[in-house]
């Protein structure tokens, strides 16, 4: 069983009930999966056994025992998944908007994992049976390029260069608002947003983020625009655009509510490149727009030209 340990740090933190606030800090988690656990005495606080509305207090130590999951059979299922690069040590494959990543409790079918299953039978076994070969993630409705590592040496590798951010990643992302200039750096840690558990936001003690950005074309009230990531934070460009007063169009999350009706944010994850972790070759890859992303445009474009 996995044990984690949490504190209770900040005011923001104070007073939450320990059922809904551990789900916050653990995205694997549910409400209902936390709940059971506290039944079972897996949950303590300062050393002792609590009950579900438990609230947290300011130096509240919380442990948490991960009860082991029950063995799931992963069914692989043909789901069409693009494969843009292969050998026999790792895997550039492409997620379509709308999918996620990998299953989780009471949803284990029509994830990137299923449609692995029934492309590549080596997987790296590193993150466990469901997320075999899953070195990084990126949102359900975001699309673009994933790197999968095949065995366990490779999945080490991959990870690493992630953590001394010499993985090459540029996003396509169409903003609302006209950005008046045509380049820029945004540097602004990331952490939980204390106000909204479930989201993201600039935190002064947030990790640290870096997202580069060059502008690709203007509309009216649109912009879009290429990101390169230096690091890799949950919803780091969706956050970091906000933060600078251009919100991702269609985010449901970060965007303003008058938005473009997409279902889902306008970002597409188009270039990946890394040093192969077995020979050190450099691989990249390139995916173009979907078309939805392309229909957008091409939209607005006519808007444009019709004024």
């Amino acid at each position: 069983m996995n044990t984690f340990e949490f504190k209770i740090e900040t005011q923001e933190e104070v007073g939450n009930r320990i059922d809904k606030y551990l789900p916050e800090l653990n995205s694997d988690w549910s409400r209902n999966q936390i709940q059971d656990w506290i039944k079972l005495g897996l949950v303590e606080v300062n050393s002792k056994v609590v009950k579900s509305n438990y609230k947290t207090k300011l130096n509240d130590v919380i442990i948490v025992t991960e009860k082991v999951v029950e063995e799931v059979d992963l069914v692989a299922e043909d789901l069409g998944i693009e494969i843009y690069y292969e050998d026999k040590d790792v895997a550039v494959v492409y997620k379509p908007k709308g999918m996620v990543v990998h299953p989780a409790p009471g949803h284990y079918t029509g994830t990137l994992v299923n449609g692995l299953m029934h492309e590549i039978t080596d997987l790296s076994g590193i993150n466990g049976e469901i997320r075999p070969g899953i070195v990084h993630r990126i949102d359900k409705d975001t699309s673009g390029l994933l790197m999968i590592a095949k065995n366990d040496i490779a999945h080490r590798g991959l990870v690493e260069q992630l953590v001394n951010k010499t993985v090459t990643r540029e996003y396509t992302a169409l903003v609302h608002g006209n950005i008046p200039h045509e380049f820029g750096t945004i540097e602004a840690p990331i952490g939980r947003n204390p106000k909204e558990r479930q989201e993201m936001a600039i935190v002064d003690d947030g990790k640290e983020a870096v997202t580069h950005f060059n502008v690709i074309e203007k509309f009216e009230q649109y912009t879009l625009v290429n990101c390169q990531l230096e690091t890799g934070r949950t919803h780091q460009i969706r956050v970091h655009m906000k933060h600078i007063g251009y919100p991702l169009v269609g985010d449901p999350k970060y965007g303003p509510k008058k938005t473009l009706n997409l279902e889902g944010q306008a970002l597409h994850a188009g270039l990946l490149g890394f040093e192969h972790p077995v020979t050190g070759e450099y691989i990249e890859n390139e995916a173009p727009l979907p078309e939805y992303f392309e229909t957008l445009l091409d939209k607005l474009r006519k808007r444009e030209i019709n004024k």
